[in-house]
């Protein structure tokens, strides 16, 4: 939802005595000023913080558990359950593109939450019945002689995969807007609310944690011991109250102003056209046009600077639209800065990929009983990765950043940049740690006889899976948090749904290089007398070398991202 300069201006013409209160570039959801105390703030991210927590709860309450439900019921192999997994996780992360296009041009961030909150409940309505379905066909055929006759039908699978996809294309309208604009309910040129900002995106993230580890400790129970149908379906209903819940705080919400009447793609596409158009343009004419346009050297201006190039018409026509100013083209450049961000964080993506599938897959060959009669379903292992970031997130945020702050005079602690990589470094010693214990696994299968008993439980506790579970969710708190609040802030003030879509897009793409490695070393090891690294007898499989590999692999991101943050200039010189 928006509004136009012009008539937010003429607004506040109406409402001057009210002036000192009201927050300027935001508007109410009938288009009318806004004034502090009775908006946005704290009070209006809380309705959407609660959105978050259940959206969390629904997607998770799939995700963590699908590679089960996929080798399962479906009964597919562990490669192609874990590719599955990995191809839907990676266009549910990539779809945000298209959901925060849709915002950011056309629907604004608050229709497209109703819409994809909309198509959330209908993907989890028809997902719960695709598993009812089989839970009928499963009892009609218990008794039947071969497993063929027990397999699900074509329509139940085909009803399965629209519904999960349905599910991703919701969530690519969910996230990117919500997250923004819960962020955009606290005014950056308050001194107090900016500094509620910072700290919006660390809450944030506990809360969607919090939704998070209630989707792993009890839906994944549901769905492993009582009704795969009924695990699905709990979501559905979840969605369905925190639409009603985000409604409920309509009247309180801010709602920013569109401060230009052209696309903000537009004006950026405009400066690459431009730019391209004037390729001969000689650096002494940009110099001179920037001469006469008074624009003097700052850090970063020489930055990318054929984009300068677009200060200038092809045809030396100065007509508006046939010129850019200094403004879109630095809001250009501001995009090109975050490509080499963009790439180097796709280790840190491809590593965080292996929670949902591959450490499942360890952790339902080992021990994990509580008591003599009840054991932890594998998934909800990963409940140790939410429950990680719960608790070191208020020790970040109370803490350590205020003691960083204190050192370094950033109101953040320390940079974004410094941030992100404190976590990708985590993340690198996560995979050395999986590998360790993956290989001790194996030994242990080995020393018991049990290589060739897929289905035995290995006498090894799945406690021993806790340190990179905890590790990862360590690096959550440094590098998840840090990419969305970077993402959010080095974007133009219009692009901001798509500055946290860019941000999803890493673990899009990362998901499917994590399909695509495991497809090529799966070919690659495989053979007629010997088991690839992912065999379904994860006994004789090697995914402690496919560990390895990511740990390599995220040691030279690491490097190469460290080269890029080093030189990387902030497009906000206060804030960092």
């Amino acid at each position: 939802m928006s509004i136009s300069s012009a008539t937010g201006t003429a607004l506040l013409d109406a409402e001057s005595p009210l002036l000192e209160d009201i927050v300027h570039g935001s508007v109410d959801f009938k288009g009318r000023p806004v004034s502090r105390p009775g908006s946005g703030g704290w009070k209006s991210a809380s309705f959407i913080i609660g959105v978050e927590v259940a959206e969390r709860v629904a997607y998770y309450g799939i995700s963590s558990n699908l590679i089960s439900y996929l080798t399962g019921p479906l009964g597919q192999s562990t490669a192609t359950a874990a590719e599955n997994v990995n191809a839907w996780s990676g266009t549910a992360s990539l779809l945000p593109l298209l959901g925060a296009f849709v915002a950011d041009s056309f629907l604004g961030r608050y229709r497209t939450i109703i819409i994809a909150s909309g198509l959330y409940i209908l993907g989890l309505g028809f997902l719960s019945l695709s598993a009812i379905l089989y839970s009928f066909k499963s009892s009609d055929c218990q008794n039947a002689a071969n497993d063929t006759a027990c397999s699900p039908p074509e329509f139940q699978i085909v009803i399965f995969f629209l519904s999960l996809y349905l599910v991703a294309l919701a969530q690519g309208g969910h996230k990117p807007c919500v997250q923004a604009f819960g962020a955009d309910q606290f005014d950056e040129q308050d001194p107090k609310e900016r500094k509620s900002k910072s700290s919006f995106f660390n809450w944030w993230y506990f809360s969607m944690c919090a939704g998070t580890l209630v989707g792993l400790a009890f839906l994944t129970y549901i769905q492993d011991n009582l009704s795969w149908g009924l695990g699905f379906g709990i979501p559905c209903i979840i969605m369905s109250l925190a639409l009603i819940l985000f409604l409920l705080g309509t009247t309180t919400y801010r709602f920013s102003m569109q401060s230009d009447e052209r696309s903000p793609f537009v004006r950026i596409g405009q400066v690459f056209l431009n730019a391209a158009r004037n390729w001969q343009t000689t650096p002494a004419a940009i110099s001179k046009e920037e001469e006469v346009q008074g624009i003097l050297p700052y850090e970063g201006s020489q930055q990318f600077k054929f984009l300068n190039k677009a200060l200038l018409a092809s045809d030396g026509s100065k007509e508006n639209g046939k010129v850019c100013s200094i403004i879109e083209i630095e809001e250009a450049k501001a995009i090109i800065r975050l490509v080499p961000i963009w790439i180097t964080c796709l280790g840190y993506a491809i590593v965080f990929s292996q929670s949902s599938t591959l450490f499942t897959k360890q952790g339902v060959t080992m021990d994990r009983s509580i008591t003599s009669s009840f054991q932890i379903p594998a998934a909800s292992l990963q409940s140790f990765i939410s429950l990680a970031i719960v608790v070191f997130i208020p020790i970040y945020d109370r803490i350590l950043v205020p003691i960083a702050r204190a050192i370094t005079r950033k109101h953040s602690g320390i940079t974004m940049l410094q941030r992100i990589g404190t976590g990708i470094l985590l993340s690198f010693l996560s995979m050395v740690i999986a590998a360790l214990v993956e290989r001790k696994r194996l030994k242990t299968a080995a020393q018991y006889g049990l290589v060739n008993m897929p289905k035995a439980t290995v006498p090894m506790s799945a406690w021993w899976l806790l340190p990179q579970y905890s590790l990862l969710g360590i690096s959550d708190v440094f590098t998840m948090v840090g990419l969305q609040e970077f993402f959010y802030d080095q974007v133009p003030s219009e692009l901001k749904s798509i500055g946290l879509a860019l941000y999803l897009s890493i673990f899009g793409i990362g998901s499917f290089l994590s399909s695509f490695l495991i497809s090529v070393v799966e070919k690659a090891t495989s053979g007629p007398s010997r088991d690839s690294w992912f065999s379904d007898n994860l006994n004789r499989a090697h995914i402690d070398y496919f560990y390895w590999l990511l740990a390599g692999i995220s040691a030279a991101a690491l490097a190469v991202y460290l080269y890029f943050a080093k030189s990387y200039i902030y497009n906000k010189r206060n804030n960092i």
